[in-house]
């Protein structure tokens, strides 16, 4: 087992091991509770997009749009008419960007493997979706500040992942068997982003998080006048 130095998220250094299995060691930050492998055990990128291309999400699927409608249900009634979105890890079937469109709103997508348009990264958007994508992210925090940057103030980032609960439990977790999936997220983790950009946190069932921008001083001017 070798071992890691830093954090995966917050790069602290109190990092120590959290559970092993045949094929992966996973280590739990004492700084922002997430559980991560280390970089030396993570699959090549054309490993990932070969696991990523076996995914079955048509936009026809019904059963698919059923599960990103734990979303987009939350997040409609917040959103003004006509409001401009990115959906971030779109994959191959951006459904869920098509769900918004056919609620009225306006959707930019973008896809490491399947969609990338880096030109999306040049505007601002009133909400930013990311289901089932920051399990996959060697260094969250990164994007997790490039999508911030790109919100406008007051606006909701929402993120579907599953979350850690204890070890007992992540020993038996189907979740973390997926090769691809390398950082994994408990409430308090959620609790130490929302800190650290200064945002509104609510969970949403077991696996939805809103994390709302705070709204800039300017804004709430402007709003109040």
């Amino acid at each position: 087992m070798q071992p890691v130095s830093n954090c995966n998220l917050c790069e602290s250094n109190n990092v120590s091991h959290y559970y092993s299995d045949k094929r992966r060691d996973y280590w739990q930050c004492s700084q922002c509770d997430l559980v991560f492998v280390g970089a030396h055990q993570h699959i090549s990128a054309a490993q990932e997009k070969a696991i990523y291309d076996t995914h079955e999400n048509a936009l026809e699927d019904l059963g698919y749009r059923h599960f990103l409608s734990r979303v987009s249900e939350p997040l409609l009634p917040r959103l003004k008419p006509t409001s401009n979105g990115l959906d971030f890890g779109c994959g191959p079937g951006p459904l869920l960007a098509k769900m918004f469109t056919e609620a009225g709103h306006n959707m930019a997508v973008y896809d490491l493997y399947y969609a990338n348009d880096m030109s999306v990264f040049n505007d601002a958007y009133d909400f930013i979706t990311c289901t089932e994508v920051i399990e996959h992210l060697a260094h969250p925090q990164q994007i997790l500040t490039q999508l911030f940057t790109l919100l406008k103030s007051g606006a909701p980032l929402t993120i579907m992942t599953k979350l850690v609960i204890d070890v007992d439990r992540f020993a038996n977790w189907h979740y973390k068997n997926d090769m691809t999936h390398i950082s994994f997220f408990s409430r308090k983790t959620f609790k130490y982003i929302a800190a650290h950009y200064r945002c509104e946190l609510e969970f949403i069932g077991s696996d939805v998080i809103i994390l709302t921008k705070p709204i800039a001083p300017k804004a709430l001017s402007e709003e109040i006048l």
